[in-house]
């Protein structure tokens, strides 16, 4: 009778360990699936920055310096490894593209063309997707990190080396109040 307790108890432990890191595996790839979901969108952001940035070049080939802060910014963001780095880089191109955007103020014309229209569209686009990406991929490193916190999942998280991952959050400029000037 106490072996069938003991044994009946290791099965229960054993059927709850492995629970446990199916569970875990599951949430982590829900992770990777949602960074995946944010590079794709940020794939399609980048592909759409060369031709605007030529766009407005052909109206306003004086703005030099803005062009070159947009290709140099582009290119920090591509090659961003980790989600913080990402995260950095994908604010200082959302920095420079609000400059680029401030340059075709200027110009009439090209705010009239509809190609810069078609493309500013398709930006909007690409950015309305990129934040539903972030929030998805935030949930989903919300609900990993819960797992692998809580007691006594930390004590069994820790031993199979399960870390936390970070969250994609906004730059200090993205968080500063929007002055309105009329």
């Amino acid at each position: 009778m106490p072996l069938a307790i003991i044994l009946s108890l290791a099965f229960f432990a054993l059927c709850w360990l492995v629970m446990l890191y199916n569970g875990i595996i599951t949430l982590k790839n829900r992770v990777d699936e949602a960074w995946s979901d944010i590079d794709v969108q940020l794939k399609r952001r980048y592909d759409l920055i060369p031709n605007l940035v030529e766009t407005v070049k052909a109206y306003a080939q004086h703005e030099a310096g803005t062009f070159e802060k947009v290709v140099q910014a582009r290119a920090a963001a591509m090659g961003a490894a980790t989600a913080s780095d990402k995260a950095a880089a994908e604010n200082q191109l959302s920095q420079t593209l609000k400059s680029l955007f401030a340059v075709a103020e200027n110009y009439p014309d090209l705010k009239a063309s509809q190609n810069f229209l078609q493309m500013q569209d398709d930006l909007k686009d690409a950015e309305d997707k990129i934040q539903a990406a972030r929030r998805f991929y935030n949930a989903n490193v919300r609900d990993f990190n819960t797992k692998i916190m809580v007691f006594p999942n930390n004590i069994i998280a820790a031993k199979l080396n399960f870390k936390k991952y970070d969250f994609f959050e906004a730059g200090a400029a993205e968080r500063e109040n929007v002055q309105v000037k009329f």
